[in-house]
């Protein structure tokens, strides 16, 4: 037995397999004082039970480190979750019904707002401002859609905001526009649904920011997550995360990458520095554990959009979904020379970069700044990762691990749906298409993966987005075909990103890993997944496991045994 201490146990877990690594196994694992105390045999860790020691006995269940989300937006899930929440509705019906009776429920509210629509549900992916007319006609709606790349809203929003058919697109977005009058249709993409966010929106308070983050905690600890990056933290959002990690709220270790502006430039550096200076005196928790607390210590830049509404950037026009091709390339939120020049003072300065790259010309701009750094500044452990990586080209896939960038991936995505099948592979074509989410050649290529669900843009369950990362097959429709099967991975290398990965990523020396001294962040789940035979060719049913207890740095924070 491997222990750190002759002292009683604060909780001990046994009867389920406690996952090591890949091929290592113990039987029980004890905690105490935050940290992991002990791991070895069932009778051995026992010995450290005392009057007051917690003792779970899951037989047939599996241990395995707390996951961590490497790309999650837990403010703004929590906040759409306390508004109205379209993400668990299917079909355009589902989601009018969901407005209209959420607009009766709150007569008082000055806008209704909310989100989580999907494009497939709608002739192009863009849903029509007379249907909310219909429902809502004297107060403005403002839904953004699942991925937040758009939004829908009727035609009080848009009077609101001044736009009509004579309002130019911005230079980042796009107004979805009546082809015959040239009126907008209620749909805005990007930078034009933004502005409106960003400019019209009530602002929500500090208390609203907290409310959010602890509905969206709750929720995260539940499927087992005990720690997380936070791909969009705004000055607003890391007041909250700061107060509560100081007050001993935030039971989760939190990395904030703070967003980056893309009207801006190198300008913005010294705020980045400031607030990243503020975060580290503010952010750290008085409990829970070595390494826990809020960290501020990354920058998010966001480069281009999505391939549905075609602002993913391209290196070659997209698709015209007829056998042709456009002269739309999408668009590089930022200049490939800035996003260098700015990924390079970054790295000098200290900070991780998180970047979103959908396309391949972004996933190329992406990589080209990293070697910049790299050329300016030399080799450094900042671990700057890429996320989304929907295309990439063979020839940069290789670049990841030449240039120590993590690939940052969120599997859920490489499946069959309507959304690829019917608004992303057409616009692509079919040699682009099969270029998509190439997880096992970046693996095998030497890359280090991490995994992100992006939540709430779609579930943040790690185990739904292990088994599509094991399948390339969707969770409910089993019997489907495999998207781009020779890109899965096997369960050794998804249970690894989802935890040391991810924790690598996070620069989180204290978790990822069960290991005596480690921080004690747990997930005992009621299946063995690991089990010999559990997951075939033919079969890998991970979605149905459940998260019986969560751990996080010490202290049970998700349980349904007692």
């Amino acid at each position: 037995m491997t222990t750190a201490t002759d002292r009683h146990a604060d909780l001990v877990l046994t009867g389920a397999r406690i996952r090591l690594g890949s091929g290592r196994w113990a039987g029980a694992v004890a905690v105490r004082d935050g940290i992991i105390a002990a791991i070895g045999d069932e009778s051995d860790v026992l010995d450290l039970a005392g009057r007051r020691t917690r003792v779970v006995s899951a037989r047939g269940g599996l241990v395995v480190p707390g996951f961590q989300d490497s790309h999650v937006h837990a403010p703004f899930a929590g906040r759409e979750r306390r508004r109205l929440w379209l993400y668990d509705l299917t079909g355009r019906h589902a989601y009018l019904d969901a407005i209209a009776e959420y607009a009766r429920a709150h007569p008082a509210e000055p806008w209704i707002l909310g989100g989580g629509w999907s494009m497939e549900h709608f002739p192009g992916g863009t849903p029509r401002k007379e249907d909310l007319d219909a429902i809502v006609p004297d107060r403005p709606v403002f839904l953004f859609n699942r991925d937040v790349h758009g939004a829908w809203v009727n035609s009080r929003a848009l009077q609101v905001a001044g736009i009509d058919r004579d309002t130019a697109d911005p230079a980042d977005g796009r107004i979805e526009r009546d082809p015959a009058t040239g009126e907008p249709t209620g749909t805005l993409h990007e930078g034009a649904a933004y502005r409106v966010n960003d400019e019209l929106i009530p602002a929500p308070t500090r208390a609203e920011w907290e409310a959010a983050i602890l509905d969206a905690q709750a929720y995260l600890h539940s499927l087992g997550i005990t720690g997380w990056q936070d791909a969009w933290v705004s000055p607003e959002t890391q007041e909250a995360y700061q107060v509560l990690a100081a007050d001993g709220r935030l039971t989760a270790r939190v990395v904030g990458a703070l967003w980056w502006e893309r009207h801006q430039g190198l300008e913005q550096i010294p705020e980045l520095l400031a607030r990243r200076e503020l975060g580290s005196k503010a952010g750290v928790s008085p409990s829970g554990g070595p390494g826990s607390g809020f960290h501020p210590r990354t920058v998010k830049i966001m480069t281009d959009g999505v391939l549905e509404n075609r602002t993913g950037a391209l290196l070659e026009p997209y698709c015209d979904g007829c056998g042709g091709h456009t002269d739309n390339r999408g668009i590089n939120f930022i200049d490939p020379e800035l996003l260098a020049a700015a990924l390079t003072e970054l790295d000098a300065a200290g900070f991780q970069v998180h970047m979103h790259a959908i396309g391949d010309h972004a996933v190329r701009n992406a990589l080209d700044a990293v070697e910049a750094a790299r050329t300016a500044n030399g080799p450094s452990d900042r671990r700057h990762h890429i996320a989304h990586i929907q295309v990439v080209q063979p020839q940069d896939v290789r670049r990841f691990a030449e240039l120590d960038v993590v690939a940052n991936c969120q599997t859920y995505w490489a499946q069959s749906e309507p959304q690829m099948d019917e608004l992303t592979v057409p616009v692509l074509g079919p040699e682009r298409a099969a270029m998509q989410y190439p997880f096992a050649d970046l693996l095998a290529s030497g890359a280090r993966l991490a995994m992100g669900s992006d939540w709430a843009v779609t579930t943040a369950n790690p185990l739904d987005q292990m088994e599509v990362a094991v399948t390339r097959i969707d969770p409910e429709n089993r019997g489907n075909a495999p998207f781009l099967p020779s890109q899965r991975l096997t369960l050794d290398d998804a249970l690894d990103a989802f935890t040391a990965g991810s924790a690598f990523v996070n620069h989180d020396a204290h978790g990822g890993a069960v290991e005596v001294g480690r921080r004690a962040d747990l997930a005992l789940l009621d299946t063995d997944i690991c089990a010999p035979g559990f997951v075939t060719a033919d079969k890998a049913p991970l979605a149905d496991a459940r998260v019986l207890l969560t751990v996080a740095g010490g202290a049970v924070v998700h349980d349904i045994l007692s």
